[in-house]
């Protein structure tokens, strides 16, 4: 039996999440649509997100993670942020503010841009963070490997921004498919990527930041630090080591599991 959405759903939400790339993904899509959510922040440098109260909404222990009321009046849990995100739009988007019809070609175009993204910028700029910041000894093939692959993606959005008459990825307006790529552009210095490089991708991120929902949620639930570290070298590389700390004990952690 089809579920049928309801127009006028009123939203039960609940995010844990963390000020990352993924993480903010699903604040800045919240803001963009105008819905009230409750926040709880995930702390990784405690390894909050493998306790199991968090393990029962999420069992891969990664954020963001969601929880809503759903139609049957039960309680829903959401994990993987393209989940997430797509949820969000079908529930709750009814006014296509970030969307294309449902089994429209632009809809499936966005889709394309979501896996897109969730299949390769976000776990190769994740892997570029890894061996540039956190690695406890430097391997430059592991470098030099994901920082190419990034930037070959970098290469892909280019050139669909540089085709887009709105400035956007899919269509004529902002999209989840844009949402879902900012903040791991906004952080492509964090990986070591020179963003002047692609100009199209550049002015994409500066229009992305200029949209209020995406500057008030890149900093829920923790203060956006990227444009401080750009900034700031030496301060760069004091976070990188703390970070690598938490995230190498985190490594150990499941490596024993």
């Amino acid at each position: 039996m089809a579920v049928v959405f309801d127009a006028e759903k009123v939203p039960d939400i609940t995010l844990f999440s963390s000020g990352t790339p993924n993480g903010i993904k699903i604040p800045i899509t919240l803001e963009e649509l105008g819905l009230t959510y409750k926040t709880v922040k995930i702390d990784m440098a405690k390894n909050t997100q493998k306790e199991p109260w968090f393990l029962e909404i999420n069992p891969n222990g990664r954020i963001p993670a969601l929880t809503d009321t759903f139609s049957d009046g039960e309680q829903i849990r959401l994990f993987e942020s393209g989940s997430i995100m797509q949820y969000l739009v079908e529930q709750y988007d009814t006014k296509h503010m970030i969307s294309y019809p449902k089994g429209s070609r632009l809809s499936y175009e966005v889709n394309n841009w979501l896996f897109f993204m969730n299949a390769g910028v976000g776990p190769m700029q994740g892997q570029a963070n890894h061996f540039h910041r956190y690695a406890p000894e430097k391997i430059q093939y592991g470098v030099d490997r994901y920082q190419n692959e990034t930037r070959r993606l970098y290469g892909v959005l280019e050139k669909q921004l540089a085709k887009s008459t709105s400035g956007y990825i899919v269509g004529s307006k902002c999209t989840i498919a844009d949402i879902a790529h900012w903040g791991w552009v906004h952080a492509a210095f964090w990986a070591g990527i020179e963003i002047d490089e692609f100009p199209h991708l550049k002015a994409w991120e500066a229009r992305m930041l200029a949209r209020p929902a995406v500057n008030k949620g890149r900093n829920i639930p923790d203060r956006d630090r990227m444009p401080e570290l750009a900034a700031n070298k030496e301060l760069a590389e004091s976070s990188a080591r703390e970070a690598s700390k938490w995230v190498m004990k985190g490594q150990e952690t499941d490596a024993r599991k």
